[in-house]
């Protein structure tokens, strides 16, 4: 019987240890910190500014972290130094960070009696705002003024040979335009965003008319280059704004000078950190912007003038003579000249979809020939073996060939076997053209300056 009692015993207390292995663990946050349990100091250096300017916002309470809004920017540093330049009241807030939850403490009032410019009286401050008792304006950057390619480039984080400071930063990604998948009306292009020393680091943001939709403030850190508003948000598309949360705190300055601002915030949503990089165009930089007059950048050759009967004699060799070419399959067969530029370099430029093996073989062992034999002006073309003549006429004013009945070379097994007759010397060499060869158009699309042009070379 002692026995039975015994493991009776032990299987209840089995029993009772595992129903309290199983049981929920509870948690609870510490109670609330009273407001008087928080020992912080706000002083105001008078020796350093006999008007208060200078003012150090010091936490005392162990364990307690204290956030800071002193109006002109925040922080949640142990020591905060602030330096007012304009005179005037600051209310300061505080708010405490303990385990029970936040505590808001009660605001502290500080007076600055004396201006001290020498605080805001900085290039870069200059660059930004205009300089002490003026005020400048800042417009989204569409990538028209020689800048930045657009309004927003990107930059991962995460890529140590591309570093995100002050003067020293390359995107990873540079969209021209919109920032990406933003619209016009995302955008809202024409808004424009004021900074100003009139009287303080005030911060205005307007519609295009001018009508004003916030009002704030900003400070510029020009040791940490940094940027905080207060009561107003850079500009930035409506569909980024989910995006991250901190508009307004600390923004990296990565270039600032009197025409362009480049700033960046960081993502913070659930798709991962990365940094936004937001390009700013002075105001009246962009007001004022009349883009240079350049000449157009073209293909060596392109739209080529010929004194009287040069290109014939290109064509043929001279009276009594003829010139064979072929394509030149070895070098740069096939182009897509567009507004006088093309982009292939060499027949793997167009593979598969344009230059194939199909055209390889022909090009082996085909060739057209242009004479002036029996006192007339001939064209054959010998493709497979196959040979076809016919009569060539040239017209001088728009440099086109008329091969009568008869076409280029050919290939059945290509969507760009040319089938029109009169081709267009679109790229040509005059003193060349041995060595270099020459361009002819066989299709156009005259909306876009566009030919679909074969390169013909003499073995």
């Amino acid at each position: 019987m002692k026995n039975i009692k015994l493991l009776i015993t032990s299987f209840l207390m089995v029993a009772l240890m595992l129903v309290s292995s199983c049981s929920p663990e509870t948690y609870s946050l510490d109670s609330p910190m009273s407001k008087s349990d928080i020992h912080f100091e706000i002083t105001q250096d008078l020796v350093t500014d006999a008007g208060g300017n200078t003012v150090i916002l010091k936490n005392t309470t162990p364990g307690v972290v204290l956030n800071w809004d002193y109006v002109t920017g925040k922080s949640s540093k142990a020591v905060q130094t602030v330096q007012y330049a304009f005179k005037g009241s600051y209310t300061i807030k505080i708010t405490a960070v303990t385990g029970g939850g936040l505590v808001e403490l009660d605001p502290v009032t500080i007076v600055v009696s004396q201006d001290n410019l020498n605080y805001v009286n900085d290039p870069l401050w200059t660059a930004l705002s205009g300089g002490v008792g003026k005020k400048k304006s800042w417009v989204a950057d569409n990538g028209k003024y020689g800048l930045a390619p657009g309004a927003m480039s990107f930059a991962d984080p995460n890529d140590p040979t591309k570093p995100v400071e002050w003067n020293n930063f390359t995107p990873n990604w540079e969209p021209e335009g919109n920032a990406n998948s933003s619209t016009d009306a995302d955008m809202h292009w024409g808004r424009y965003m004021t900074f100003s020393l009139e009287g303080g680091p005030f911060m205005t943001v307007h519609e295009k008319d001018g009508t004003t939709i916030q009002n704030g403030s900003y400070f510029l850190d020009i040791n940490a280059h940094t940027l905080t508003t207060t009561g107003a948000t850079i500009l930035r598309p409506d569909n980024y704004i989910a995006n991250a949360s901190n508009w307004n705190n600390e923004i990296k300055v990565l270039k600032l000078t009197d025409n362009q601002l480049r700033i960046a915030v960081k993502r913070t949503n659930s798709e991962g950190p990365w940094w936004y990089i937001w390009n700013f165009v002075a105001k009246d930089y962009a007001d004022s912007y009349v883009p240079p007059i350049t000449e157009p950048v073209l293909d060596e050759g392109y739209n080529p003038t010929f004194a009287s009967g040069e290109l014939l004699t290109m064509l043929t060799g001279g009276a009594g003579a003829g010139r064979v070419w072929q394509l030149d399959a070895a070098g740069n067969p096939v182009d897509w000249v567009a507004a006088g530029k093309g982009w292939t370099v060499n027949a793997g430029s167009s593979s598969d979809w344009g230059w194939n093996a199909g055209w390889t073989a022909v090009a082996g062992n085909s060739w057209v020939r242009f004479d002036q034999w029996g006192g007339k002006l001939n064209y054959t073309r010998s493709q497979n073996g196959v040979v076809t003549t016919g009569i060539f006429t040239i017209n001088a004013a728009t440099n086109e060939i008329n091969l009568g009945t008869d076409t280029l070379i050919q290939n059945s097994e290509s969507w760009m076997s040319p089938t029109a007759n009169i081709i267009k010397v679109v790229k040509a060499y005059n003193k060349d053209y041995l060595q270099k060869g020459i361009w002819l158009g066989t299709s156009y699309d005259a909306g876009k300056d566009e030919w679909f042009v074969f390169h013909y070379i003499i073995p």
